[in-house]
């Protein structure tokens, strides 16, 4: 069914329409087949690309899309819900250059930001590695000066999206031994000789989505990629998690949306007992608390966003979003799946996939339990 959304301008009104076309024409018919075969889409990135789907939040002055970011989050709300991995690499993008957009000097505004919101370039995220998940002040790979002036790299990070698929990666790595301050932000060019991604992982979900270790082995990053201060990195890392927490908040919404649109078609047409299933009530129940669940979480994330787009602090608000949110999408998919009966349990129908992909929402950019931990200090402090 169609979303009613309340938009601040016609311009964000036309910016849906576009999107909604493009989603019902380029990305719907191919995410079972891609998903089935785990074949990354980098076609579609470029569709996305050149209609400016892709840079959205950012300013014009940059190649941006100049739009608000509860504007943005509608539109990826919109993606997802026809295709939740490549909802997952708009995502990923965007917080990809979340750190030249917020912290780069004005020379890398002026030379990487408008190719990185070029509409032909893909950004990946190295953050986490395999010991350091939830806690990114453990971070071990390293960064530090050569005779030359420039940056060597070593070191793995883990669960890195678009991993071998980027054209850049926006790394964090370690470059001194302060618990607090020993952490710092690099530009680094996919090309870059020494660094190489390991074999695709396989996952449950979002399987066209690539996701994979990327090797630092004494890569050299010039000393103008570095973003920001020495040591201003886990700042850095932070301030955009909150942000990419809103955007995991909209995918799953929109995978939660799309199986509640596919459980109400389907229990419209099936009959038992002479009638439609929707209308036996314990049906119809299951189907209206989905429902209900699914718009709150909307607008749980418009709300934090909202506060984002006025300049307001929205850490608490987009931790609460991301929580509701990704655990709605887990209930409403899995009770998607039991409207359907058997018929969930199969490929023919997509609620079985909307399953599988909901549950990663819930652990990255940081697990639900780590959302509950922000959440409790934020109280704490109050």
């Amino acid at each position: 069914m169609k979303v009613e959304r309340e938009l601040p301008s016609g311009e964000a009104h036309e910016l849906l329409e576009l999107t909604v076309d493009i989603a019902d024409k380029e990305l719907a018919p191919r995410a079972a087949e891609f998903e089935e075969e785990g074949r990354f889409p980098r076609e579609v990135f470029h569709v996305l690309g050149e209609t400016g789907l892709l840079t959205l939040p950012f300013a014009e002055d940059v190649g941006g899309g100049g739009q608000p970011y509860a504007v943005y989050l509608q539109v990826l709300e919109e993606l997802a819900a026809r295709w939740a991995a490549v909802a997952v690499g708009v995502s990923v993008h965007t917080l990809s250059c979340h750190a030249v957009a917020s912290f780069g000097s004005a020379s890398q505004r002026q030379t990487l930001l408008p190719w990185q919101l070029s509409g032909t370039a893909l950004g990946a995220y190295c953050l986490s590695e395999e010991h350091a998940g939830s806690d990114p002040s453990a971070i071990r790979a390293r960064a530090a000066h050569d005779d030359g002036g420039a940056w060597v790299a070593r070191g793995t990070k883990a669960w890195v999206t678009h991993g071998g698929e980027a054209d850049f990666y926006t790394a964090f790595l370690r470059t001194s031994d302060d618990p607090r301050n020993g952490i710092s932000c690099f530009h680094v060019d996919a090309g870059s000789p020494g660094l190489s991604a390991g074999a695709p992982e396989r996952k449950m979900g979002l399987r066209s989505s690539t996701t994979a270790v990327m090797n630092f082995d004494d890569v050299r990053i010039p000393e103008d990629r570095l973003i920001g201060e020495p040591g201003q990195g886990l700042r850095i890392a932070l301030s955009a998690l909150d942000a990419g927490r809103l955007g995991i908040a909209a995918v799953a919404v929109g995978i939660a949306q799309a199986a509640l649109d596919h459980a109400v078609e389907y229990a419209r047409e099936r009959r038992t007992f002479g009638r439609r299933i929707i209308e036996h009530q314990g049906v119809g129940f299951l189907l209206a608390d989905m429902a209900a669940r699914t718009e709150a979480a909307r607008a749980t994330y418009l709300v934090a966003a909202r506060r984002k787009d006025s300049g307001r602090p929205f850490s608490r608000q987009a931790s609460i979003a991301k929580l509701i949110a990704t655990d709605t999408a887990m209930a409403v998919t899995t009770d998607a799946v039991q409207v359907l009966g058997g018929a969930g349990y199969v490929r023919e129908h997509p609620v079985e996939r909307y399953m599988r992909e909901a549950k990663i929402t819930q652990i990255f950019e940081g697990t639900n339990q780590i959302q509950r931990m922000v959440i409790g200090r934020h109280l704490a402090g109050s």
